[in-house]
């Protein structure tokens, strides 16, 4: 059982340095492990965590082109992450599993057509990202993180293209600053989840630290894959993955 923990994570990193989408991997070999659902998805979270930081610091340097939206986006990240991550392990292991379908559906539904969304948004005139939209449109957007980050702490999958389509039609249109911002932020809302988990004893910490291991190092092959294999056959992959965990687990 050690080495399918280990080889999850391994094909969930992977998966999350070349398209994203480890979620759909992870939670259910957890699952299927036999660890608790409401742990799994706490320990899944565990698991994929330090792999964003390294993403995190790699994008530095764009950060600092957003930075007008960083303070103000990142407070209500923190304070949905905290709620979320109370939900959960407010969330019997019954009713999870009840919810797990419709949540998986989200996320399958998100990533298989969220980044059609964001380019419908995108097409719009240029606004710098460094600088906060008016308070006409910022109040909405922080509003829309803040029920993201409730959604992340509680769960996540798809999370990230949820904030890329928030940024987007807060008009920021460079993709690079965006996908900073949705790294920084993810790391922040799973993180605070985290020690909400951690305080509440919610994570596996035997199978957590198998998969810990296995995400970083499959991540680290999965950024090496992703220089010579076309993006698009990797996300087909995910997707095909995602719907199928997606009726699985409505069927069970």
């Amino acid at each position: 059982m050690t080495f399918f923990l280990f080889a999850a994570a391994f094909v969930g990193g992977a998966l999350n340095a070349v398209a994203g989408g480890g979620s759909f991997i992870g939670l259910p070999a957890l699952i299927f492990a036999g660890v608790p659902a409401a742990s799994a998805n706490a320990t899944n979270t565990l698991a994929l965590w330090p792999a964003s930081i390294s993403s995190a610091w790699a994008y530095r340097r764009e950060l600092s082109a957003a930075r007008g939206w960083v303070s103000s986006l990142g407070v209500v990240s923190l304070a949905g992450g905290v709620l979320g991550g109370l939900l959960l392990v407010g969330t019997s292991d019954a009713a999870f599993l009840r919810l797990l379908p419709w949540l998986l559906l989200v996320a399958a539904a998100t990533f298989s057509f969220g980044s059609t969304l964001q380019r419908v948004f995108t097409q719009q005139p240029a606004r710098a990202t460094e600088h906060p939209a008016g308070a006409a449109r910022r109040l909405p957007v922080l509003f829309c993180q803040f029920l993201i980050a409730i959604y992340g702490g509680y769960f996540g999958g798809g999370m990230g293209i949820m904030m890329l389509a928030t940024f987007a039609i807060a008009g920021m249109t460079e993709i690079h600053e965006m996908n900073a911002l949705k790294t920084l932020l993810g790391v922040a809302i799973n993180g605070l989840a985290l020690i909400t988990f951690v305080v509440k004893g919610a994570i596996a910490w035997g199978p957590g630290l198998v998969m810990i291991a296995g995400a970083i190092v499959g991540g680290y092959f999965g950024a090496t894959i992703a220089r010579k294999t076309d993006p698009k056959w990797v996300r087909l992959l995910v997707t095909v993955i995602a719907w199928t965990m997606t009726t699985y687990f409505f069927i069970r």
